[in-house]
């Protein structure tokens, strides 16, 4: 017994010994700071280096090119020159192709000048640029139709040059035609179906060296377009491929798009156009689903708004609709009691919002994506399509701005949930501060710099300042009073969020 009770206050020694020095290490690990300030603290943000845009058809038969700015700042001031082209990096654009590369093709225009807006145009591509291959899959269960596609370019960007990088596709006459996206691996649309449109085409660009796979889910009034099982369209390494959905959705008065990889990663862009000989409206991407959302940037034009709302999953939807304006927030005629069926597209007529300035607040009991229409647009477009959007972060930046000669450009800025303050620089002006009260909206019309000459095209940044709340926006293109397109201000970001580094015993254990 007495053998057996040493042995135990043995042990317990033991285990007081190991924890004590298991304590000292920790202790000689973690030193305690002997002054304020003197730890450093690991950096929340890192600077953006690297960019890619890529732009449908500037270099079309119709004719076209790109406004581009990088570097662009909220405070109205550009990158030095003085420090050198090395270290500002460069935005080079280069054609896509249908038979793709592992490389990038010939450079077409290379840009080295930080904050500085540059417009230029894009040869007409002597050769289809955009074909679906023959033996491709087909799409949602239907034939896919291949056709010429000429012009569709990438646009890479290093160094201060990929920071805040807007880059749009503008039509012969200078003005934007639509934004350039950035790659990723989902796309969503909503917008008129062929009861309004005679045309319907898809453009899938990659912009990698590697091939990707795409595939797209097509929902209409009547729900899903159910095909194949095997419903991918492979994308060659810097490649542009075309499809008409045309005969898909024919009859359709709605239509939703889920363009999404299950390999590599793809630019999406949709056309709309009740001619072949008229260039139509590309639709802007919209959010992903989400069972709140806002549509921003609807003007005060005349004319019924019409609602366009995809509900991919197979939960029906219960949705209302607010408005955000000038004078406050309300439910207007037609925005409440909207139920849609679970795996289709519906729209929803909103007359009472013609005439008013606004953004549009969605909520509905499961997610769903959505889209408005406003009468105008360019010839052979249904009008004017404003898609869901994100609040602006860090800043926003609109490369191709008119004014004077019947063109103007007006912001419609929105706060739905709480008070905000912008700066807004137009390139070469003043900045101004705009305050927009909790649940309302503002509009701002753009000017170009003094002593510019008509229509020549300029820049603005739109930051949020310190504190503010969110902010929605929309830029509104109108020619000699009508509404020429709609383009929700995405955020063109100088730097990304790191994730924070937290103390953990799982760093070290395997």
């Amino acid at each position: 017994m007495k053998a057996l009770f040493a042995h135990k206050y043995a042990l317990a020694a033991l285990v007081i010994v190991v924890l004590g020095a298991l304590y000292g290490l920790a202790g000689l690990s973690h030193p305690v700071a002997l002054a304020a300030g003197s730890q450093s603290r690991p950096p929340t943000r890192a600077p953006v280096t690297t960019a890619i845009r890529a732009c449908p058809s500037p270099g079309s038969p119709g004719g076209g090119g790109v406004a581009i700015i990088a570097g662009a700042s909220g405070t109205g001031q550009a990158s030095p020159a003085s420090a050198g082209t090395a270290s500002q990096g460069t935005a080079v654009v280069s054609r896509l192709s249908a038979a793709g590369s592992a490389e990038d093709g010939t450079p077409l225009i290379t840009l080295r000048r930080p904050g500085v807006l540059t417009r230029a145009a894009i040869p007409v591509a002597t050769a289809r640029s955009g074909l679906v291959p023959r033996g491709s899959q087909p799409a949602a269960g239907g034939k896919v139709l291949g056709g010429p596609s000429r012009g569709g370019v990438i646009v890479r960007a290093t160094g201060l040059m990929a920071r805040a990088l807007a880059v749009e596709q503008t039509g012969s006459g200078g003005l934007p035609t639509a934004l350039c996206g950035s790659p990723g691996t989902d796309f969503w649309f909503a917008g008129p179906g062929l009861a309004s449109v005679a045309g319907l085409q898809l453009y899938l660009m990659n912009t990698d060296g590697q091939p990707a796979d795409a595939e797209v889910d097509i929902f209409t009034g009547t729900g899903p377009l159910l095909g194949s099982t095997d419903t991918g369209v492979a994308v060659p390494a810097h490649g542009l491929l075309i499809q008409s959905l045309a005969k898909l959705v024919h009859g359709s008065r709605v239509v939703g798009l889920h363009v999404r990889t299950s390999v590599g990663r793809i630019v999406a862009a949709v056309r709309e156009t009740k001619s072949a000989r008229q260039p139509g409206a590309w639709l802007p991407a919209s959010q992903p689903p989400a069972r709140r959302l806002i549509v921003p940037g609807l003007p005060a034009s005349a004319g019924t708004r019409e609602l366009y709302v995809a509900v991919p999953g197979v939960g029906s939807a219960q949705v209302k609709v607010t408005a955000v304006t000038a004078k406050g927030s309300y439910q207007p005629t037609g925005g409440t009691g909207i139920d849609l069926t679970g795996g289709s597209a519906g729209l929803v007529p909103l007359p009472s919002l013609a005439g008013v300035a606004a953004a549009v607040r969605i909520t509905s009991s499961v997610p769903v994506t959505a889209a408005m229409l406003v009468p105008g647009g360019p010839p052979g477009a249904p009008g004017a399509v404003s898609a869901a959007s994100a609040p602006i972060e860090e800043q926003g930046v609109i490369a191709d701005n008119l004014s004077g000669s019947g063109d103007a450009s007006t912001l419609i800025l929105s706060a739905p949930r709480g008070a905000a303050q912008v700066r807004i620089t137009e390139n070469g002006a003043a900045a101004r501060v705009i305050a927009i009260k909790t649940a309302h909206t503002v509009v701002v019309r753009l000017r170009a710099p003094s002593g510019s000459a008509a229509r020549s095209p300029f820049a603005v940044v739109i930051t949020p300042l310190a504190g503010s709340g969110a902010v929605y926006a929309g830029r509104v293109v109108t020619v000699h009073g009508t509404v020429e397109s709609i383009f929700p201000v995405q955020s063109s970001l100088t730097s990304v969020p790191l994730p924070p580094v937290r103390d953990s015993l799982a760093t070290v254990l395997p």
